[in-house]
């Protein structure tokens, strides 16, 4: 059975197969024993091999251990996770903070604990898979309208059955294509039709916004909008989630959010190396920044060599190219020239749009960009792509 369905997966070009990176992240990685451009990394501002991150974890490792030794209610919770907690209120402008291990634990956690049976959920199309999951696990009715399309989405909450709570949910950043979700439409909307918001801003915290503070401040929502998740494994450099929000919506999600309640608390050390990573973003705007010029320098780089690129204003930049075999064949020839860009395929991303995802950091040197600019000129021409 299991044989038969992956020789298909195979034959098709999406078995997947981990490979192993055999450094710290960064600008360039060492991969299969040479150094590669790495252009596939979330760590946006280049804060996951960061000196005063890896000094936190260390210091909190020698005072409290490896593991937390049980879940958050039972004797999990220790002081690295309640000044996380405080520290990630005070960043967001929130009342309160509640951390879980992952953004995944996270959304099936919240979702089902925000609606009941019977209620309805509207989500975009290409909301993450941990969002699509918690939401099929809610029981609720769940609907997903077309991707940023507010007309669609309205004419769902105008046929929605009387009486019945609905909860709109939606990426801050969609992670795929890297475009951001029209934010005060939704809202818009939602107070219109006396909906709830759900933004996951899983990849909106510490790069969009003034502040760094995340989507809804890039909009100017932060006051309107009550609670939101998101997760500190991209910018923030370590891993985990959050929601920040009102205390009785914390105090709400720690009683009856059953992937928190069920699970052995996150390593105090990470706790206390994101507690780190805030500090610094706060402390050094001008990473932002870099991440920033970066972005716009590589993005223009490629759309002037002629790849095909959507509308986006973040540091995910993919290149769209459809077919399988071809997005493969390109990630292998961008390889070999020294530039780690992995294929995206299907199921990830919709059938024929498959594509090289690419993301920039702060650390991308120009020299770093302009060689991996060259690796996707040679291998685009060689492909017939440009």
């Amino acid at each position: 059975m299991f044989e038969d369905d992956l020789k298909r997966l195979d034959a098709s070009h999406l078995l997947r197969r981990l490979r192993v990176i055999e450094s710290a992240t960064g600008p360039t990685v060492t991969l299969g024993g040479r150094p590669v451009i790495l252009m596939a990394s979330n760590d946006y501002l280049g804060l996951a091999a960061h000196p005063r991150l890896k000094r936190a974890a260390i210091e909190a490792i020698e005072r409290y251990g490896v593991g937390a030794g049980a879940s958050r209610l039972i004797s999990g919770t220790l002081p690295p996770h309640v000044e996380l907690e405080s520290a990630l209120a005070r960043f967001k402008g929130a009342e309160a903070a509640l951390t879980f291990g992952s953004g995944y634990l996270a959304n099936i956690g919240l979702i089902p604990a925000l609606v009941r049976r019977r209620n309805l959920i509207l989500a975009d199309r290409l909301c993450h898979a941990s969002l699509l999951d918690g939401c099929r696990l809610s029981g609720a009715d769940f609907r997903v309208y077309r991707h940023r399309d507010m007309a669609h989405l309205e004419s769902q909450l105008r046929r929605r059955a009387a009486g019945h709570m609905t909860l709109i949910v939606t990426d801050g950043v969609f992670s795929m294509d890297g475009d951001l979700a029209p934010l005060s439409d939704l809202l818009a909307l939602a107070e219109r039709y006396e909906a709830r918001l759900l933004v996951d801003d899983a990849h909106g915290t510490g790069v969009m916004g003034a502040h760094g503070r995340g989507t809804l401040e890039h909009f100017g929502l932060e006051a309107r909008l009550p609670y939101h998740m998101g997760t500190l494994g991209k910018a923030l450099g370590t891993s985990g989630a959050y929601i920040v929000g009102p205390q009785s919506v914390v105090t709400y999600m720690l009683n009856t959010a059953r992937s928190f309640i069920f699970t052995t608390a996150p390593p105090a050390a990470i706790a206390a190396a994101t507690v780190a990573a805030i500090q610094v973003l706060r402390a050094e705007p001008e990473r932002r920044t870099r991440l920033r010029e970066n972005r716009e320098y590589f993005h223009a780089g490629l759309k002037a060599l002629g790849f095909r690129l959507p509308d986006t204003v973040t540091p995910i930049i993919p290149v769209l190219i459809g077919d399988v075999d071809t997005t493969m064949t390109m990630a292998d020839r961008l390889l070999a020239a020294g530039v780690y860009a992995p294929a995206i395929r299907p199921p990830t991303v919709p059938k024929n749009s498959s594509r090289i995802r690419t993301t920039v950091t702060a650390e991308h040197t120009r020299e770093h960009l302009d060689q991996a600019l060259a690796a996707f000129r040679t291998a685009g021409q060689d492909l017939r792509l440009i």
